[in-house]
């Protein structure tokens, strides 16, 4: 039987291209370009979702918390044997009023309830890799979603490395920084989604690193 991935998070993962306000193809996405790297033994679960919180809700749109999808997620997809989150960009919106502290707090939630999740985890042993997402540029002030992302989002973006390392390590989860190992910048449209360049990047580390967790 196939290894079952789930890659849990946000608009970064579903592919959302700036460029042209679409997605990327089958031939550009972190997801798929990692299906292919790995092979026949695996199977890569896209579960993007643009806008995706680890645990806020939005009272501007329906359905993003992370929280309130990740039980029916889990279930929908097992027995998995390895689930990815790559969240946080959307928690540094201003209308949120996370620091990065609290941001690692909705994340421990997140990872607590997927734990918790037993009947999903092939052989009932739950397996989590946390993944940073790339900074938000400081630019994107400047950009069209500068108003509706509001102030301070880089920054706090740029704190979320050393708060999340942590609760990966007490929470007994493998971690993976992006900014470590996407050199590509984000984009010049919005300064906070990943380039093509950049989605090639990410898969090739998590190609690499997957192999030896799972």
């Amino acid at each position: 039987m196939k290894k079952h991935i789930v890659c849990f998070g946000d608009s970064n993962t579903h592919g959302y291209c700036a460029a042209n306000n679409g997605r990327f193809d089958e031939e550009q996405r972190w997801t798929c370009l990692l299906q292919k790297m790995l092979g026949e033994g695996y199977l890569i679960l896209e579960e993007g979702l643009s806008g995706r919180t680890t645990s806020f809700d939005d009272s501007l749109f329906e359905g993003l918390s992370g929280l309130d999808y990740i039980y029916p997620c889990l279930m929908s997809h097992e027995p998995v044997d390895l689930l990815v989150i790559m969240l946080g960009t959307n928690d540094t919106k201003e209308r949120f009023g996370a620091s990065p502290a609290c941001i690692a707090l909705g994340l421990r939630r997140l990872v607590s309830k997927a734990i918790a999740t037993t009947d999903c985890w092939r052989d009932g042993k739950p397996n989590i890799l946390v993944v940073t997402p790339q900074n938000i540029g400081k630019e994107y002030a400047d950009s069209d979603v500068g108003a509706t992302m509001g102030r301070g989002c880089a920054e706090k973006s740029e704190g979320l490395a050393a708060v999340y390392a942590e609760i990966a390590e007490l929470m007994g989860c493998h971690y993976l920084d992006a900014n470590e190992v996407v050199s590509a910048g984000p984009n010049d449209v919005d300064f906070m989604h990943l380039t093509e360049e950049g989605h090639r990047q990410l898969a090739e580390a998590l190609a690499e690193r997957i192999p030896g967790i799972i």
